[in-house]
């Protein structure tokens, strides 16, 4: 009766796998801080897609980790350039799965801030300009959506118009659209190189404006987006809700590293129990108003709740 009468059911098709993908390496390498995850080469790209879609869930993030880190990520602008072509090859293995393309700049700068620096602050304008650009080069490749992260004003419209204009209409846009400046990132610097030092308070959101994240959002809803999305998730459960009710567009919430990475170290301590508060913490999320949760539980979760193996 308990599960008849259950208001709440995660599915896999609710989940997107985030994948980082490493153009310098030629095995799997585990990310110390987050057990579980790897970076991957790109000639594994297309047995974790297929892996991904088989599992039931049907979408991948892709999150890239480049050696060719200049001052404006300009490797991302490049159609030969690693972002291009893990999308390419995505695609290639498993055409029916979503592919979404994580579209900042901080993975690929040398600096590791989300734009285009300017006597040492981000210059918004001349970054809206290249994620324009990089959104086009992700269309181009064969992504279904593009996810623009970096938190620049105006970012959603920009991209929309050169999506527009280059003849992809159809490519839709998921945007960080409340993106938290959070201390819950700190596995995810590791997993991508990030050489980032400073702050990104100047265009990350403060963890304690409610108000100021649902006029982020709805601020990218009227410049076009088609998804909006939360960052990180269980911390925000309150965020994801307002949204949701503020709006018809689907709502995402990202599990961050940093959830994903404490989850795993209790565990390890025999603390708690990781299966029983993944599912419980994803259950939350979704309770919360989140339509899709990307997170690295992805696999798991499926697995757990089709009843089948862990993947």
């Amino acid at each position: 009766m308990r599960n008849l009468l259950r208001e709440t059911r995660l599915h896999p098709h609710d989940f997107v796998l985030p994948v980082f993908v490493n153009d310098g390496i030629r095995d799997a390498v585990p990310i110390p801080s987050m057990p579980g995850v790897f970076n991957y080469p790109e000639s594994m790209l297309g047995d974790v897609v297929r892996k991904t879609r088989d599992s039931g869930v049907q979408a991948v993030l892709l999150f890239g980790v480049t050696g060719n880190k200049d001052p404006v990520g300009g490797d991302t602008l490049r159609e030969e350039g690693l972002m291009a072509r893990m999308i390419r090859s995505a695609k290639e293995a498993a055409p029916e799965l979503v592919v979404i393309s994580d579209n900042c700049f901080c993975e690929y700068t040398d600096h590791g801030h989300c734009g285009v620096l300017k006597d040492g602050d981000v210059d918004n304008d001349a970054t809206l300009e290249n994620l324009g650009r990089q959104a086009v080069v992700a269309a181009k490749a064969g992504a279904d959506l593009v996810a623009p992260s970096a938190m620049m004003d105006g970012q959603v419209g920009a991209m929309r118009e050169e999506l527009d204009d280059e003849g992809f209409p159809d490519v839709g846009i998921m945007s960080y659209s409340t993106k938290f400046a959070s201390s819950f990132y700190g596995p995810f610097r590791d997993a991508v190189d990030s050489s980032f030092k400073g702050s990104r308070n100047s265009y990350q959101m403060d963890a304690a404006n409610r108000r100021e994240a649902l006029d982020e959002s709805l601020t990218d809803e009227e410049e076009g987006a088609d998804v909006l999305m939360v960052k990180p998730a269980l911390p925000y459960l309150d965020v994801i809700r307002e949204i949701r009710e503020a709006t018809e567009l689907p709502v995402a919430a990202y599990q961050v590293s940093g959830e994903y990475a404490m989850i795993q170290a209790a565990s390890s301590t025999g603390a708690l129990d990781a299966k029983a508060v993944a599912l419980e913490s994803l259950t939350s999320i979704k309770r919360a108003g989140a339509d899709v949760i990307i997170t690295y539980f992805a696999l798991e979760a499926a697995a757990w709740i089709s009843g089948g193996a862990k993947i």
